[in-house]
């Protein structure tokens, strides 16, 4: 849809495969998040179909490294038989996304670093993150 090709794919053109960086179908990469960068003023976003800034039409997709920082986490019990943990993750290059972090759910709070542990959590299809500095937690 906002990739190279005919008029008639881009006007009508499933949005699908726009975090497909082979252009169509899965990537061999399943342990990776991929994001979109606006090509017109560099926002980083997470499964956008328009710049958020600009709203600029035409994105690339790149991949993360996989490391951020939890911006906000909560314990949500619904819809499941244990409590489980929903955090915002704001990677580090720049873009926000919805995932689950790893560990007690007492022991996530705003500002932990946390790594890309899983791309896609089979339960949910959220991501899964595990903390960084766990065993150093209680000097700080």
């Amino acid at each position: 849809m906002y990739h190279s090709g005919n008029v008639a794919q881009q006007t009508a053109g499933p949005a699908t495969g726009l975090l497909d960086p082979a252009g169509g179908g899965r990537t061999q990469d399943t342990e990776a998040v991929f994001y979109q960068r606006c090509t017109w003023c560099g926002t980083a976003m997470y499964h956008r179909v328009l710049c958020p800034v600009c709203r600029g039409s035409e994105l690339r997709t790149e991949r993360s490294e996989g490391t951020g920082t939890v911006r906000h986490a909560t314990v949500v019990h619904r819809n499941t038989p244990a409590a489980r943990n929903v955090s915002l993750i704001e990677m580090a290059e720049g873009f926000v996304l919805r995932g689950r972090v790893m560990g007690p759910l007492i022991g996530i709070h705003s500002g932990d670093r946390v790594r890309l542990s899983t791309a896609q959590d089979p339960v949910r299809g959220e991501p899964v993150f595990r903390l960084v500095d766990e065993p150093y937690r209680a000097w700080t």
